[in-house]
């Protein structure tokens, strides 16, 4: 059975580990729930067109390997890092030829990191994580918050009303853009496709920061994928589990309009 989305492979344990579904051009949800076509970026950071960006991936489950086979594949320099510790990282360093290293190491001199783990482990990730990271270091944010399943009951997500990724950011000290956390991890591998092809899906990213939000949806469409824009890390409840568009395998129209018919109100089963 193919894991849901944001299910991370060693869950259970609550190790750093991370997810497991996600087309044309991007679109943007409005402030008033609509939708409207995105000016294309005239000033995109050179960095985020480049193929050998130094990327730190915190967490090597489902999503965290399976990016880190697609961005070494492309040319960038990846280092690895899970709760285990860098040898356990030994069979996926040797097939992608990526950097194993411990988690306090993940993101030294590192452009962008990808932080990847079961949301309960994240106040536990080392303090200082991103002080030696490269300025201007953006962070991608593939949490879920699973209050049943895994996570057990979050009091800043229940009571304060965080979205989870405002949460994660309040845990890391640092700003995030919210990406991957909707897409089963084979499909990083299966469904990437050039740009223009009919069948190329499409990912939602939020974030506060547009520069930083430009960089990580050049990196998907490098990756194989078109992105649309879902709005400030606020607004990214529209793409928490339980929404149309989590999960959801389609063009950025049909994200589009997923996020567009979101409900702010937390379904039953991802409540705590």
């Amino acid at each position: 059975m193919t894991p849901a989305p944001g299910i991370h492979a060693d869950a259970a344990q609550g190790r750093t580990g991370e997810s497991a579904r996600n087309g044309p051009p991007a679109r943007q949800v409005g402030a008033d729930h609509g939708v409207s076509p995105e000016t294309p970026a005239t000033s995109t950071p050179e960095r985020a067109r480049r193929a050998d960006m130094k990327i730190g991936i915190i967490g090597a489950g489902n999503i965290g390997g399976n990016l880190t086979r697609r961005l070494t594949a492309l040319g960038h320099d990846v280092s690895v890092a899970n709760s285990r510790g860098p040898h356990t990282l030994r069979e996926l360093a040797d097939e992608t030829g990526a950097t194993p290293v411990r988690a306090e190491e993940a993101a030294r001199g590192a452009e962008i990191a990808v932080v990847t783990v079961p949301l309960k482990a994240v106040p536990d990730l080392p303090s200082g994580l991103f002080d030696e990271a490269a300025e201007g270091l953006v962070v991608i944010d593939t949490g879920n918050y699973y209050p049943r399943r895994r996570d057990g009951r979050i009091p800043g997500i229940e009571d304060e009303g965080l979205t989870e990724s405002r949460w994660t950011e309040r845990q890391i000290g640092h700003p995030v853009v919210k990406a991957f956390n909707g897409t089963y991890a084979q499909d990083l591998l299966d469904r990437h496709r050039p740009a223009g092809d009919p069948e190329r899906m499409a990912l939602p990213v939020a974030g506060d920061d547009e520069a930083a939000k430009r960089t990580v949806r050049d990196l998907i469409e490098q990756l194989g994928f078109d992105t649309v824009d879902a709005g400030g890390i606020d607004d990214s409840w529209r793409q928490q589990p339980g929404t149309p568009v989590y999960g959801l395998r389609g063009d950025a129209d049909a994200v589009t309009r997923a996020l567009a018919e979101a409900s702010p109100e937390r379904p039953e089963e991802f409540r705590g």
